[in-house]
């Protein structure tokens, strides 16, 4: 009775983490598409110089709390609040560190605009901040309803303010403007939809309780942050703010599908895999079915947009775009592992090993720089190219202490995802090959989707992929 109580709030969770992603995304999606049009390649890649600088401070100002909250069993009132009040000062005080710095920021990068907008984009981090509790309350108790909802509301009023200032010729500021008040705005509706308020009480007992989990997390996720938004910096002052709009947006158009998806499994699988956490044989066989699943997704998912690239990008972004199709190529092929990667973290979080998710995320974060510093005197193409290197390389780290933890290694792991390798490989080949002889960028686009979606699913059935099964068991329940 208890696993099917919590097999239905998985796939009740999964249903609607999946409804906010995919729906507030798509929208997201495409107002990007249609802002994106509007713009040029240099405004975006003027937003992008303070991703690291934004990634950085809100790290800190998580500091791995929130995951300690979810991961926590006798969570109280007193360990919300503290963590709130924490939130909030440790915010403030990056807000003021930005606002002092963003002269030297644009210094940094000879665009003298950027000391403004620092200015605006950073006070998105203390709107976040004021929600953090209402979120981590929503992950413990897997409602992804509530989330989804506002999540479609804030996704479709900053989406219309977006698109309309950017119509209005703001340029780079179209942008600020929408980050700013998408922020605020969900920060507004997080208070109005979870009914809690923090008491006035600070525990430093509580503190250096969820501390000695999170600051693990905190080490190994500055880290992560600061590895995956080198790029941009390096990008950024090497080359020039165009070529980082190109790079922006292909990283950003192949992470749509790998993160989101990933998103929607991960905060789904990690408050499922805690709750088990103490039952050895439903923790294995509930982490090997989501690996599988999440590879089945995603890995079509990522070389078909790596397989019809050039006809998206010149059909949906226009021809301004053109320079991001083979950046896009590659990275998708990188981002493609990003699902394994994720998943076989999450399983060093459910068991309270942060200590080993902290020596992982050294070690590949060495092995990532030496690569950097080799590539980017090179090209960006290099870079990129270099970044399917470091993800392939990740792979094997990860999956150690997962041996370790539940027995289920790299070779294990391969060998049950190497089926849908080859069938995702396959049905990029065969899309290739049938958009091969189209000319009219349009058709090229839609024959390509057509086919490579028709293999798939008809392969899949044929062959018997028990993945296959359970996405329409799951869709006919509901």
């Amino acid at each position: 009775m208890e696993k099917e109580s919590l097999k239905k709030k998985t796939v009740n969770g999964v249903i609607w983490s999946a409804i906010d992603r995919f729906s507030t995304q798509g929208i997201q999606f495409v107002f990007s598409i249609l802002i994106a049009r509007l713009l040029m390649p240099s405004d975006y890649g003027v937003i992008a110089m303070l991703g690291i600088f934004l990634a950085v401070s809100n790290t800190f100002i998580d500091s791995g709390f929130g995951t300690a909250l979810v991961q926590k069993a006798n969570r109280t009132e007193t360990d919300f609040s503290t963590v709130f009040y924490f939130n909030i000062v440790v915010a403030i005080i990056f807000y003021a560190l930005l606002w002092l710095a963003s002269p030297y920021i644009a210094s940094f990068y000879n665009i003298p605009m950027l000391k403004d907008v620092t200015r605006v984009v950073a006070l998105t981090l203390v709107f976040s901040a004021l929600g953090g509790i209402q979120n981590a309350k929503l992950s413990i108790a897997i409602n992804f309803k509530t989330r989804a909802i506002i999540s479609l509301i804030s996704a479709l009023s900053t989406g219309f303010m977006g698109l309309y200032l950017a119509y209005r010729g703001y340029g780079a500021w179209a942008l600020v403007f929408q980050m700013v008040f998408s922020s605020l705005l969900n920060t507004i509706l997080l208070w109005c939809f979870v009914r809690w308020m923090p008491s006035l009480v600070f525990s430093w007992q509580s503190f250096r309780q969820l501390f000695s989990f999170g600051s693990k997390l905190l080490a190994s996720a500055l880290l992560d942050t600061i590895y995956n938004n080198v790029y941009t910096l390096v990008i950024g002052k090497v080359y020039s703010s165009s070529s980082l709009g190109l790079y922006s947006r292909a990283s950003g158009l192949a992470q749509y599908p790998s993160s989101n998806i990933t998103g929607v499994l991960q905060s789904v699988t990690f408050p499922v895999l805690c709750s088990i956490q103490n039952d050895e044989e439903r923790l294995a066989d509930a982490y090997k079915r989501f690996i599988r699943m999440s590879a089945f997704v995603v890995f079509p998912l990522m070389i078909g947009l790596a397989s019809v690239a050039e006809p998206f990008i010149r059909v949906v972004l226009t021809d301004k775009w053109e320079g991001a199709i083979y950046l896009l190529q590659i990275v998708c092929f990188s981002m493609m592992w990003y699902p394994i990667h994720a998943i076989n973290l999450n399983i060093l979080q459910v068991k309270g090993r942060s200590d080993y998710f902290l020596k992982l995320e050294i070690i590949k974060k060495i092995q990532g720089v030496c690569i950097l510093c080799i590539t980017v005197p090179i090209s960006i193409v290099a870079m990129c190219y270099g970044s399917i290197a470091s993800s392939l390389l990740s792979l094997v780290w990860n999956t150690y202490y997962t041996k370790r933890l539940i027995g289920y290694g790299f070779l294990s792991q391969i060998k049950d995802l190497l089926p849908i390798i080859i069938h995702s490989l396959l049905m990029g080949g065969i899309v290739l090959l049938v958009t091969h002889f189209i000319e009219v960028m349009w058709i090229k686009l839609f024959a390509g989707i057509l086919a490579g979606g028709i293999y798939y699913i008809l392969g899949a059935y044929i062959m018997h992929f028990d993945e296959l099964k359970e996405v329409l068991a799951i869709i006919k329940r509901k």
